[in-house]
């Protein structure tokens, strides 16, 4: 058995195309694209579910890692564009969570329901 797994690996890696895909460097970003796709789907969420300080550190963490996929060699430029990806959604999260929080994005919203809470029942009693 053990004679079988270690051919397989040699022709596994003999081959460039097969020996990246069955790496941790495609997997490791591949399985990391869960983060950004996941900050993506929730600019679709209201703003008051925005937690400022994962918002924060995320973004920290996706510039550090930016660096990190230079820095390693072969560089890594899979993992670059997911933390590219994620770097640009944290960021418009936390542009989100400041305008909603601290640039009175609270009370326009409150303002616009209100408003309109007042047309339709202005429309339903009329």
């Amino acid at each position: 058995m053990a004679a079988l797994v270690k051919a397989l690996n040699a022709r596994i890696r003999s081959n460039p195309v097969t020996d990246y895909f069955c790496s941790t460097h495609f997997w490791g970003p591949a399985s990391n694209f869960g983060i950004p796709i996941a900050a993506i789907l929730d600019t679709q969420k209201s703003p008051e579910l925005i937690s400022g300080q994962m918002t924060g550190a995320l973004t920290i963490y996706a510039f550090t890692f930016m660096r990190y996929s230079l820095a390693v060699t072969p560089r890594n430029y899979l993992l670059f564009a997911c933390h590219f990806v994620n770097a640009g959604a944290q960021i418009t999260q936390g542009y989100r969570y400041l305008d909603y929080h601290r640039w009175g994005g609270k009370e326009k919203l409150a303002l616009a329901t209100g408003v309109d809470g007042a047309a339709a029942n202005a429309a339903t009693s009329a």
